[in-house]
C-alpha cells in the first residue's frame, strides 16, 4: 500500500509519497538514521504536490484550524486534485500519513481517505520538515524561513489575544497587587507612626486604625500649634469628639521632641502617599468583586471575592481549578506543609487557603478538617459550573453556601441536612423561574408599548375631527378623514332621498297635486339647508306620512 504523507508548511500546504519502504523496511530506527543523509532520504520521499497560501491572514487562519482538527475546505480541495482518485465501493490502495490525528480523523471521515498517525509517519514528516527547502525546489529557503518568523509572531499574538478563561488573568493580577498592597499599606503605616512618635508620641496610642492616624498626622503638623479652636476640624477628621478633645489634651502635655519645618513637611508627604494608597486599595477590591462576580458569581458568592481570587490565581486560571480534584483543592496553597508531612511521615495539612474562608473558623476545632473537606467539595462544583456554564449566574453558588451552613448545624445541632440532589433541583427550578419572569416581564414591556401607540392614535383622531374647516394655508394640504366620511353619508342619505321621492310620485300622482308637494318643496329646503342628522330624521317622519295615507286609502 502506497503512503502518502501532508506536511503544513508557512508557505503552504505540501503532499510527498514515501516509496521504496520495503527496502528500510518500517522501522523507525532506520528511518531515524536515513533522515540526516539527504540522498539516502530523497531515495525515500518523493515529491507530489504544493498548494500555496493566498496571505499571512490565510496562513494563519489555516494554522488556526490545524491547531484545532479541523480540515478547512482549501485542504480538502489541495488532498482531492493531488491523491489519486478511487472508487466508493473499492477500499483504497493508499494511505495518508499526517502529523495531527485529530485532522486525521476528520479527514477520514469527510473524504473516506483512510489516515495514519504514528512514531514512523512523525519520523517521515521530520525529515521533510529538515530536507523542505531541498526536496521542493521552488521555495528558497530564505523566503522560508521569513514566512515562518511572520507565522509564529501572528500565530503566537492571536493565541494571547484569544483567551478562553474569561479573562481571568485580570482576576489573578488584581489580586496579587492587592496583597502586595495590604503588606506596603501595613509596612509604610508603621513607619509613619515611627516617625511621627518622635514628635508626638501619644496620638499612637489614640489612634489605633492606620490610615486614621495618617490623617491625623496630616492635618495635625506640629503639635504646638494645636489649641481648642482646631477642635471641630479635628472632629471632621476623626468623628469622635471626645477623641479630638483627648488629641488637643495630649498635644498640649506631649513629651516629644520638636521638629524642624522641613523634617514635618516631609512627614506630611509621606502620610499623604499612605491615604492615597490606602484609597487605591478599596478601589482595587471594589474592582476585585465586580470582575469575579462575572468570571465566577457561584465560587465568589460561596467563599467570597478574596479567597475565590486567590484560589484562581494560585491554580492559574479557572479552567485550571474547575479541573482540580477537592481533595487536591482543599490543599491548594499548603504545598510546603504536605510535602514536608510526606517526608517526615507525619500528619498532611486539613486545609490551604480555604482556611480563610469564614466557614472554617466558625467550625470546632475537632470539626475543622471535616468541614474543610466539605468545603473544598463544593468549591470544586462551584469552580466547574462557572468554567463550563454559559449563563452568568450565582444562584448555584448561593445554594452550596446554604448547605455548607447546613452542615455547620449538623455538626453543632445535629439537624440533618438536605440532600444534594435536591439542592440543584430546587436550584434549577429557581432559575427557570427567573428566566421565566425576565420573558414576562419583556413580553409585557413589549404589551405596554403596543397599547401606548394604540391609545396614542386613538387620542389622535378626536383630534382631527375637533379641526375646524378653515385650515391654515401650511396644513390646507392635509384634510382630515372624517370629513371624507362625511361627504360619502351625505351623497347616501341624498340618494335614498331622491329614490323615495320618485316612488311616492309614480304611486300617488292624483292624490298629491297639491299641498302635499309643496310641503315637499319646502322640506327640501330645510334639507338643504340643515345638517346631515336633521336629514335623517325628516327622512323618517316622511315615510311614516306615507303609510299613514295608503292607510286612509
Amino acid at each position: 500500500m502506497a503512503l502518502y504523507l501532508l506536511y503544513e508548511s508557512a508557505p503552504g500546504y505540501s503532499l510527498f509519497e514515501a516509496h521504496g519502504l520495503d527496502e528500510i523496511g518500517q522501522n523507525t530506527e532506520a528511518v531515524r538514521n536515513s533522515v540526516l543523509d539527504f540522498t539516502r532520504f530523497s531515495k525515500v520521499v518523493k515529491f507530489v504536490g504544493f498548494h500555496p497560501f493566498d496571505s499571512a491572514l490565510d496562513a494563519l487562519n489555516q494554522c488556526n484550524a490545524i491547531s484545532e482538527g479541523i480540515m478547512t475546505d482549501e485542504l480538502r480541495n489541495f488532498l482531492e486534485a493531488s491523491l489519486p482518485k478511487q472508487k466508493e465501493t473499492k477500499k483504497a490502495k493508499f494511505s495518508l500519513g499526517v502529523a495531527e490525528p485529530k485532522v486525521g480523523s476528520q479527514i477520514s471521515e469527510v473524504t473516506k481517505i483512510p489516515c495514519q498517525s504514528n512514531d514512523f509517519v512523525l519520523e517521515l514528516l521530520r525529515g521533510i520538515r529538515l530536507h523542505f527547502s531541498k526536496l521542493v525546489k521552488d521555495v528558497k529557503p530564505s523566503d522560508l524561513e521569513r514566512a515562518q518568523l511572520g507565522l509564529g509572531h501572528s500565530y503566537s499574538r492571536a493565541k494571547v489575544k484569544f483567551n478562553v478563561n474569561r479573562v481571568d488573568n485580570m482576576v489573578i493580577q488584581a489580586i496579587f497587587v492587592l496583597d502586595t498592597l495590604d503588606k506596603d499599606i501595613n509596612s509604610f503605616s508603621m513607619r509613619v507612626r515611627e516617625w511621627y512618635s518622635w514628635h508626638f508620641p501619644e496620638l499612637a496610642k489614640i489612634v489605633n486604625d492606620n490610615y486614621l492616624y495618617a490623617k491625623v498626622a496630616k492635618f495635625v503638623k506640629n503639635k504646638s500649634e494645636l489649641s481648642n479652636d482646631h477642635i471641630q476640624a479635628l472632629t471632621d477628621v476623626v468623628g469622635d469628639e471626645d477623641k479630638a478633645n483627648e488629641i488637643v489634651e495630649a498635644a498640649k502635655a506631649s513629651m516629644g521632641q520638636d521638629l524642624s519645618v522641613v523634617d514635618l513637611i516631609n512627614v506630611q508627604q509621606f502620610a499623604q502617599r499612605v491615604m492615597d494608597l490606602s484609597e487605591y486599595r478599596k478601589k482595587l477590591y471594589e474592582y476585585l468583586v465586580t470582575k469575579m462576580n462575572d468570571i465566577a458569581p457561584n465560587l465568589a458568592s460561596l467563599v467570597g471575592e478574596v479567597v475565590g481570587a486567590r484560589l484562581i490565581s494560585h491554580a492559574g486560571s479557572l479552567s485550571n481549578l474547575a479541573k482540580c480534584p477537592a481533595s487536591t483543592l482543599q490543599i491548594l496553597g499548603a504545598e510546603k506543609a504536605l510535602f514536608r508531612a510526606l517526608k517526615t511521615r507525619g500528619n498532611t495539612p486539613k486545609y490551604g487557603l480555604i482556611f480563610h474562608s469564614s466557614f472554617i473558623g466558625r467550625a470546632s476545632a475537632k470539626n475543622k478538617g471535616r468541614l474543610a473537606r466539605y468545603l473544598a467539595n463544593k468549591c470544586s462544583i462551584a469552580s466547574r459550573i462557572d468554567c463550563f456554564s454559559e449563563m452568568n449566574t450565582s444562584i448555584f453558588g448561593q445554594k452550596l453556601r446554604e448547605q455548607v451552613e447546613e452542615r455547620l448545624d449538623f455538626y453543632d445541632k445535629g439537624i440533618a441536612p438536605r440532600k444534594n440532589l435536591d439542592v440543584m433541583k430546587s436550584a434549577i427550578e429557581r432559575l427557570m423561574n427567573t428566566d421565566e419572569g425576565e420573558k414576562e416581564n419583556e413580553a409585557s414591556g413589549k404589551k405596554s408599548k403596543k397599547k401606548k401607540s394604540k391609545s396614542e392614535a386613538a387620542n389622535g383622531d378626536p383630534m382631527d375631527e375637533d379641526q375646524p374647516n378653515n385650515v391654515a394655508d401650511g396644513d390646507a394640504s392635509v384634510e382630515p378623514q372624517t370629513e371624507k366620511k362625511k361627504k360619502k353619508k351625505k351623497h347616501k342619505l341624498e340618494e335614498e332621498m331622491v329614490t323615495e321621492a320618485v316612488n311616492g310620485a309614480n304611486g300617488h300622482e292624483a292624490e298629491q297635486n297639491g299641498t302635499p308637494d309643496r310641503k315637499k318643496k319646502k322640506k327640501n329646503r330645510e334639507h338643504a339647508e340643515d345638517g346631515d342628522a336633521q336629514m335623517g330624521t325628516e327622512g323618517k317622519k316622511k315615510k311614516k306620512k306615507k303609510t299613514k295615507s295608503e292607510d286612509d286609502e
